[in-house]
């Protein structure tokens, strides 16, 4: 393997890992399929089967549900890493599921730094509006 063909399969890394992360957080995370997720999550804490229990579960948490994305992306893709044969796509699989989960960690922060931007914002309109409404002061 040349220095090429290996930065060739680093950019399909970082490149075919941004979809598994987008499906992964989306059916995990988003409102869009929160009933489905609801059910998911019911079924996982109350099923008297434990590989009931487990195969539900897959739904509700986003790396565990991107194991099962990234291996129909390997499917479809036929993506290796390093080895041209099972080796590459065991490789590719595992660093295809941390690269997604990486992103992943990366959309949450900055979900939260967001919101935690228009909770500030929004206390700070609170106070200037509580300061113009409020009456003077007698000296």
């Amino acid at each position: 393997m040349t220095a090429g063909q290996l930065g060739v399969q680093i950019i399909e890394l970082l490149l075919i890992a941004l979809p598994i992360a987008s499906i992964s957080w989306t059916i995990t995370h988003e409102e869009v399929f929160r009933e489905p997720r609801e059910f998911c999550a019911r079924c996982s804490k109350q099923s008297r089967h434990v590989l009931v229990r487990k195969f539900f579960y897959l739904f509700t948490c986003e790396y565990c549900f991107s194991h099962w994305v990234t291996a129909f992306f390997l499917l479809i893709t036929r993506y290796e890493l390093i080895f041209p044969d099972w080796r590459g796509y065991l490789l590719g699989l595992f660093a295809l599921v941390w690269m997604a989960n990486q992103y992943m960690s990366i959309f949450d922060r900055l979900r939260l730094n967001i919101k935690r931007e228009r909770v500030e914002i929004k206390g700070e309109e609170q106070d200037v509006k509580r300061k113009t409404e409020a009456p003077p002061r007698a000296a």
